[in-house]
């Protein structure tokens, strides 16, 4: 058995939990609504406040597929329950961001333009610029692929640089630092 699989997720107070015929599961909770398909070699059960999935045969595929649907279904209930949040800092001088019209972050990270970014309505983004500090856009969902996704978007306009450091990094990350020319004498 996978050892990730075979796990059985408990199901929280407030979160509702539905299989349906066609192995679509779909999770309700206080955050949200979120469904996933599952592939048929994985079968999912529900009863006495958990959930318990298993497959049909012992082939390689079967075995991965097992561990990935039990992750993508807990997922689910803690997203709902829960919810996911990530932050990220601008590091650079004159770097800025700023939650404009809702959901559309501006972001000012040293090109010539600003550029805007337009938010799912799943995800709430703010955007924090305290003097003498980095400014932190902070994301909050109950879809954690999504808020990944966004969060790797966002990150991909500036890819933080090993020289200097600057760039758009996760709160927490370490980064590798390069010595530069000082180094070669």
């Amino acid at each position: 058995m996978s050892r990730i699989g075979k796990l059985p997720i408990s199901i929280p107070t407030g979160v509702e939990v539905k299989v349906s015929d066609k192995n679509v599961v779909t999770v309700k909770g206080a955050l949200g609504e979120l469904t996933q398909q599952i592939d048929p070699v994985i079968e999912v059960a529900v009863e006495d406040g958990t959930i318990n999935l298993s497959r049909k045969g012992d082939s390689k595929r079967e075995k991965s597929m097992h561990g990935l649907y039990r992750s993508l279904v807990n997922n689910m209930v803690e997203g709902v329950s829960k919810g996911y949040e990530v932050k990220l800092e601008l590091v650079g001088v004159g770097y800025r961001a700023e939650v404009v019209q809702g959901n559309v972050l501006d972001l000012v990270l040293g090109f010539a333009h600003h550029t805007y970014l337009q938010f799912p309505s799943e995800i709430k983004v703010e955007a924090v610029s305290d003097k003498r500090s980095n400014p932190i856009v902070t994301l909050k969902s109950h879809d954690k692929q999504l808020i990944g996704q966004v969060a790797a978007k966002i990150r991909s306009f500036r890819k933080p640089e090993p020289y200097k450091g600057k760039g758009i990094k996760f709160v927490g990350e370490v980064l590798r630092r390069k010595a530069g020319k000082a180094a070669a004498k």
